[in-house]
């Protein structure tokens, strides 16, 4: 089978398009999925959103496509001559783990202890999708209301079919790939002098336009076995700042799905961040300014790059 990702590219119009990348190519997926289905698709070309709620109908006509397009009979464009958006323009949700690496803790100021999973669950909160969510090359722009925005390398886990009260044995099944995620803090907004009584506001803190840069595609299960040997890397303009290993998580991504399922049902389009390693800038003081550019690189699945720019 050969290896394929799922995305978005700006058309002639600058609207997004579905598409499937092999290599160094890029082809339309509406124009693929109609010839290789005959006009008969058992599921939507509309978005990638449309094609994830019928991941399982869907899976056998990409693969297929992905094969013809390595045996270059399907017409393609070069990845280098697209632009592209996020793999997801509105996920249906965007569930973050917090605190979810020993190293990031400490460099946080916790003490040096073991997690105790019998008493203690993953911590996680929310991103807005439609006013938060980026794609590659797209401006990461600092809101007037804080002085010290942050970066937060994460591999995110994208959800391709319905589950509720999920457990560790079976949470991977909804499962349809993986992708880069960035997890932008406003570190000054993280507490409310006026609120004393709330030790943190996640929603100023983690909530703001341009804060989830996410891409620069979706890398199916099938080429990601093990996303535990994901390298995750981060650098801001030439400085390598995180250096990690995704299976150094505290709550893995079975037992992530498995909390958040028992709570609601996850859905397809659903993006899980499943938390940052050390590297982050706020115990030293350091801070994203516009003219910094943050580059991510997660082994097997590629690179997510965002230029900063003073907003509003």
């Amino acid at each position: 089978m050969t290896d394929y990702r799922l995305l978005n590219y700006n058309d002639q119009n600058g609207q997004a398009r579905p598409g499937l990348s092999v290599g160094d190519a890029v082809a339309d997926l509406e124009s693929a999925v109609q010839a290789e289905t005959s006009g008969n698709a058992p599921f939507s070309t509309a978005s990638t959103l449309t094609i994830l709620e019928k991941w399982d109908d869907a899976l056998p006509v990409l693969e297929a496509i992905a094969d013809k397009m390595a045996a270059g009979s399907v017409d393609a464009m070069a990845l280098s001559d697209v632009n592209l958006n996020a793999p997801i323009l509105y996920p249906a949700a965007i569930f973050n783990a917090g605190s979810n690496y020993k190293d990031h803790q400490l460099e946080m100021g916790a003490e040096d202890t073991e997690t105790d999973k019998s008493v203690v669950k993953p911590y996680m909160f929310l991103k807005s999708p439609a006013h938060c969510v980026i794609g590659p090359g797209e401006e990461i722009r600092i809101p007037h209301t804080t002085n010290s925005v942050d970066w937060e390398a994460e591999l995110g886990v994208v959800i391709g079919r319905y589950g509720r009260n999920l457990t560790k044995e079976n949470a991977r099944s909804v499962v349809a790939g993986y992708t880069i995620f960035n997890d932008l803090s406003a570190r000054d907004n993280g507490a409310r002098e006026d609120w004393p009584r709330f030790k943190t506001d996640w929603f100023a803190h983690k909530s703001f336009e341009t804060s989830a840069p996410l891409g620069p595609w979706i890398v199916p299960v099938s080429s990601i076995p093990d996303p535990y040997a994901c390298k995750i890397d981060l650098w801001v303009n030439d400085d390598h700042k995180q250096d990690a290993n995704a299976g150094m998580m505290i709550f893995n991504i079975e037992e992530q799905i498995e909390y958040i399922s028992a709570r609601l049902t996850l859905r397809p389009g659903d993006v899980i961040a499943t938390g940052t390693p050390s590297g982050v800038g706020r115990p030293h003081g350091t801070f994203l300014n516009p003219g910094d550019t943050v580059r991510i690189t997660i082994g097997g699945i590629g690179e997510l790059s965002n230029p900063v720019v003073a907003g509003i």
